[in-house]
């Protein structure tokens, strides 16, 4: 039962509460907090007018990179283009991101699923060890969110020249985007590393115990905590899945437009972090079922005493039978689906790039 469970303060990342995508604490001030997620909604929305209108592909003139730009001498006149076809991702993710979020009912979800790992983390005495790997988790999301938007504002002053009224509306835009994407696959994160460590945890209780009844009972609360945390986030990682299938294709297109100069490439930097941010929160949700597969392995190999191999036969098919693992609309996604996924990514970014250099020829 959650009620019974010690939850701790900290339990849902505040970051997650700042973006809009989970509400405040609504015993304290509900009106508040449905107010601050719509305000977040319609600054969204307004950004993303706004990102639009300046984004757009124009043609305007540049003294720089002539030779780059296929002019003759680095002072002819050339037209470039401002904006590049992968700056659709960050807004467009933002969206995506927070559609899950319109009802109450999924954000109540996500804040259970919160509550749920980390009170049973608490509860078996790991709770410190689950918050460490969120807090490093955090610190580096947070590096690469910094990292982004500095990547970004200093290429559009040093290399394409423009005024700081021109840079500081777009760097908003970038950081309100990329904060939303980065937060929702934060997360996954998050959620999926306190059930890797729910498992391991599991591995390391069972070691020294000599009850087999007692590590059934404990592997039916851990495959059940496992079955509803990836059964209440499986919209959210099906939205990065499609956040991921728009940003390679378009990244693959804008990397072969810039061609080997890369002068512009800083400008990428945004899309591309988001892009191995998803993949890592895949990669990450996946090896909770890999940690579930070598379970009947480490209890197999483990002596209960003399008598007790028909038992722990059963014990053995028993957790073997029960395919616990991450769940995404009651497929288990394995380490196998997601290197076929990036294996996939990889045919769509060569045939992309064979085909503009075919053409370009």
């Amino acid at each position: 039962d959650l009620e019974e469970l010690p939850i701790p303060t900290q339990a849902v990342p505040l970051a997650l509460r700042i973006v809009g995508l989970l509400p405040w604490d609504v015993d304290l001030f509900p009106r508040r907090s449905a107010v601050y997620q719509m305000a977040v909604r319609a600054v969204v929305l307004v950004a993303v007018v706004a990102f639009a209108l300046m984004a757009a592909p124009r043609p305007v003139w540049l003294v720089r990179s002539g030779m780059a730009m296929g002019c003759e001498d680095e002072s002819t006149m050339c037209w470039h283009q401002h904006g590049f076809y992968s700056q659709v991702v960050l807004p467009v993710g933002a969206l995506l991101s927070l559609m899950p979020f319109g009802l109450r009912r999924h954000q109540k979800l996500l804040e259970e699923t919160f509550n749920l790992v980390r009170g049973v983390s608490v509860e078996r005495g790991y709770g410190d060890w689950d918050m460490s790997h969120s807090r490093r988790d955090a610190a580096v999301f947070m590096g690469l969110w910094v990292g982004a938007i500095a990547a970004t504002t200093l290429n559009r002053r040093l290399a394409w020249g423009q005024s700081p009224v021109e840079i500081v509306p777009h760097a908003i835009f970038v950081a309100i985007f990329i904060a939303i994407v980065l937060c929702l696959a934060y997360s996954i994160v998050c959620i999926s590393r306190s059930l890797i460590v729910m498992v391991d945890a599991f591995c390391c209780d069972i070691v020294g115990s000599t009850q087999l009844e007692e590590i059934a009972h404990f592997w039916n609360l851990t495959q059940a905590v496992l079955r509803k945390a990836s059964t209440d986030v499986e919209k959210c990682l099906l939205i990065l899945c499609l956040i991921l299938a728009i940003s390679v294709p378009l990244l693959t297109v804008d990397v072969a437009i810039l061609g080997a100069s890369g002068e512009d490439m800083p400008s990428l930097l945004p899309e591309a972090i988001v892009t191995c941010c998803i993949l890592y929160a895949l990669l990450l949700a996946s090896m909770v079922s890999e940690k579930c597969t070598r379970v009947p392995a480490l209890v197999n190999a483990i002596s209960f005493g003399e008598g007790s191999d028909r038992a722990r036969q059963h014990t053995v098919d028993y957790i073997a039978s029960s395919a616990a693992g991450f769940y995404v609309f009651d497929t288990r996604l394995t380490s196998a689906m997601v290197v076929k996924t990036i294996y996939v990514l990889c045919i769509v970014v060569v045939g992309v790039l064979t085909r503009i250099a075919s053409t370009d020829s």
